[in-house]
C-alpha cells in the first residue's frame, strides 16, 4: 500500500515513493532548468508569473526532458535583488501564491518525474526582514547579534567588493543603529552573523521547513562568505566548511536523496573543498568553464576550455559539477584574467550598457549573434562536457534580452509561449517590458517551435534525450583526443563500459580532424541514429558537431 501525502491525503505517486527515495545519485546525469517564477507564466492574470502558472506548464517541461527545476527565490521580498533579499524565510510571497500552491506544484512535478530545488540564501537577508529591523532598533535585542556590526568601517579590509558598479564598501552606516553593518552584496542585504549559534540553528530550521514540504534540495546561494575573519579575504574559511558539513549531515540523516548545490564563483581548485570527502555539497557550479566556452567560440580554438578542464580536480564519486551557458545573473568574468576580461568585453559587450559589474548582461542568443549554428554548438558543449547541465528558461528557444531594463533585469523578461498578445505569458499587463524586435514573441516563441521539427527547441529536446539515454555523459571521465587541429574540440566520455566520442568544430570554416588509429572504427551517429565509420580524416562543416557512440 502506497503512503499518503501528508498535506492532501492522496496516495504518493509510485515513482516518487520508489525511485525518488532510492536513487540517491539521481543528480549525476540530471538535466536542470532554472526558472524565474515571476517571469515564467502568469496563472491569475495580474501580470506576474506565479506558482499556479508554473504548475500549468509542467507538461511542457516534461516534454522538454527536464529532470529537475531550480526555482529562483519565492520568499516575501522587497525585490531589490529579485528575491535574493529575503524578508521572511518561512513563507511564499503572495505575488507568487501560497504554501498550498507550492505543495500542489511539488506533487504535480513529482507525478511527472520532475524534482524541485529552490534557493537557500544563507549569507544575508533583506534590510526589511523583521530580524534586521529589530536589530537596528535596539542594541539589546536578541536579533542584534544576528548581524555583523562595527563602530568602524575598517575591519575586514582585505575582502573584495563584489558589486563594484553599485557599492563602494562592504560596510554601511545605519543611523538608527548607530553602527556600521557588514554586507557582501547590496547595502540593502545585511550579512547574517554565523558566529552566532542561534543563526546557525535558525538556518537549519529554514531548511527543515522547506524539505518537509517536499522540496528536493537547495541551490545554496553565496556560500563562500558566511564567516568573517580579520587578516583574510573572508572567503572559503574553515568555519564556513564546518557549518556546511553540518548542514549536509542534517540532510543526510533526515532527508536522504535531497541535494545541496553550491554556488561558489571560484576557481575549480577553490571549489573542490566544498565537496569535502563527499560529505559537504553534492554538486557545485563550474563557473570558470562557462566564459571559456564563449572564448572558444569566438577564437575558434579549444585551448582555453582544455586548460581549465585539465586544471579541474577530481571530485568524490558521489559528487557532480554543474555546467551552464547562462543564468539569471550577468555572464560573470571573475574567473578569467584581466586581459581575458577586457578581450571578452570587446568581443561580446562592445557597448557600455552591455556590461555589469565584472560581467556581461546579455542572453545566450544575442551573445552568439542569433546564429543557430553557434547556439547549437554551445549546447553541444554544454551537454557533453563533464557535469550536469543547467538550462536557463527561454534559452531553449533562443530568447533575447531587453537591455533597456535596469541591472540584471534585462535577462529576466517574460517567457514567450506564443505569438498572441504578451506572448501568452499573461492575460493582464506584464510586470515588465516584453522583448521586442528580432527576439520578440512574434518571432521567437514555444508554440511555433513545437510545430517545427527542425526548430532550436526540438534540437535541444533531442540533445537532452540523447544525453539521458547514455551513461557516459553522467560520469566524470573525459579524455581529450589530439587530432592535429586546434579548431576542433574532440574528447571521449566514458562510463559503465560505454564510450562516446564527441567532435565540436569551433571554426567558421570547414575543418579536417586527423583521427588517431585507435578511433578509426565504426560507431553510431547518435543524432542520425545510423552507422558512421571514422577513417583517417574527418571533414567537419563550420560550427558542426558529432556525437559518436563507439
Amino acid at each position: 500500500m502506497l503512503p499518503r501525502d501528508k498535506w492532501t491525503g492522496q496516495p504518493v505517486h509510485f515513482f516518487y515513493f520508489y525511485h525518488m527515495t532510492t536513487n540517491n545519485l539521481w543528480y549525476k546525469n540530471a538535466v536542470f532548468y532554472e526558472i524565474s517564477v515571476r517571469a515564467f507564466k502568469d496563472g491569475n492574470g495580474d501580470g506576474r508569473g506565479d506558482l499556479r502558472g508554473l504548475t500549468a506548464k509542467l507538461d511542457y517541461l516534461q516534454t522538454l526532458g527536464v529532470d529537475c527545476i531550480w526555482i529562483m527565490p519565492i520568499y516575501p521580498s522587497p525585490l531589490r535583488d529579485d528575491g535574493y533579499d529575503i524578508a521572511d524565510y518561512y513563507s511564499v510571497d503572495p505575488a507568487y501564491g501560497s504554501l498550498d500552491d507550492l505543495k500542489v506544484l511539488v506533487e504535480a512535478a513529482h507525478q511527472r518525474h520532475i524534482r524541485i530545488v529552490m534557493d537557500l540564501v544563507l549569507n544575508h537577508t533583506s534590510d526589511a526582514h523583521p530580524w534586521f529591523q529589530a536589530a537596528r532598533a535596539d542594541r539589546n535585542s536578541p536579533y542584534r547579534d544576528y548581524y555583523v556590526w562595527s563602530d568602524s568601517d575598517q575591519l575586514y579590509t582585505e575582502a573584495r567588493i563584489i558589486f563594484v558598479d553599485t557599492e563602494k564598501s562592504n560596510w554601511t552606516w545605519d543611523e538608527r543603529a548607530g553602527q556600521y553593518f557588514w554586507h557582501r552584496f547590496y547595502s540593502t542585504q545585511p550579512d547574517l552573523n554565523f558566529d552566532n549559534p542561534k543563526v546557525q540553528e535558525e538556518m537549519l530550521n529554514v531548511a527543515r521547513f522547506w524539505l518537509d514540504l517536499g522540496i528536493d534540495g537547495f541551490r545554496a546561494d553565496a556560500v563562500p562568505y558566511l564567516f568573517e575573519r580579520e587578516g583574510t579575504n573572508c572567503e572559503n574559511l574553515p568555519e564556513t566548511h564546518a557549518y556546511l558539513k553540518r548542514l549536509r549531515a542534517f540532510m543526510e540523516e533526515h532527508y536522504p536523496g535531497r541535494i545541496l548545490l553550491c554556488e561558489a564563483n571560484q576557481w575549480p581548485e577553490d571549489v573542490r573543498p566544498y565537496f569535502g570527502d563527499g560529505d559537504e555539497f553534492h554538486m557545485g557550479f563550474h563557473f570558470p568553464i562557462m566564459p571559456r566556452i564563449y572564448m572558444a567560440l569566438k577564437k575558434g580554438r579549444y585551448e582555453d576550455m582544455a586548460e581549465i578542464m585539465r586544471r579541474t580536480p577530481s571530485i568524490p564519486e558521489n559528487c557532480q559539477w554543474c555546467t551552464f551557458l547562462r543564468n539569471h545573473d550577468e555572464l560573470t568574468l571573475e574567473m578569467v584574467t584581466e586581459q581575458e576580461r577586457q578581450w571578452m568585453w570587446r568581443e561580446y559587450a562592445p557597448e557600455p550598457h552591455m556590461k555589469l559589474n565584472l560581467g556581461i548582461r546579455r542572453r545566450l542568443a544575442p551573445l552568439l549573434d542569433n546564429d543557430r549554428r553557434k547556439i547549437e554548438l554551445a549546447n553541444s558543449l554544454l551537454f557533453t562536457l563533464p557535469g550536469a547541465p543547467i538550462i536557463y528558461y527561454g534559452d531553449e528557444i533562443g530568447m533575447g534580452d531587453n537591455l533597456n531594463l535596469f541591472d540584471r533585469n534585462g535577462v529576466r523578461t517574460p517567457m514567450q509561449w506564443d505569438d498572441s498578445q504578451h506572448g501568452g505569458f499573461t492575460s493582464g499587463t506584464p510586470f515588465t517590458e516584453m522583448v521586442q524586435g528580432e527576439y520578440g514573441h512574434q518571432n521567437v516563441n514555444v508554440a511555433a517551435q513545437l510545430r517545427s521539427p527542425d526548430s532550436l527547441l526540438c534540437t535541444i529536446q533531442k540533445m537532452i534525450s540523447l544525453r539521458k539515454q547514455h551513461a557516459a555523459f553522467g560520469g566524470s571521465s573525459m579524455r581529450w583526443v589530439e587530432t592535429g587541429n586546434p579548431d576542433v574540440a574532440v574528447y571521449v566520455r566514458e562510463q559503465d563500459g560505454e564510450s562516446v566520442l564527441v567532435f565540436n568544430n569551433l571554426s567558421d570554416a570547414c575543418e579536417t580532424a586527423h583521427i588517431p588509429a585507435h578511433y578509426q572504427q565504426t560507431g553510431r551517429d547518435l543524432f542520425k541514429n545510423q552507422q558512421f565509420s571514422l577513417a583517417e580524416r574527418l571533414e567537419l562543416q563550420p560550427y558542426s558537431y558529432l556525437w559518436l557512440l563507439l
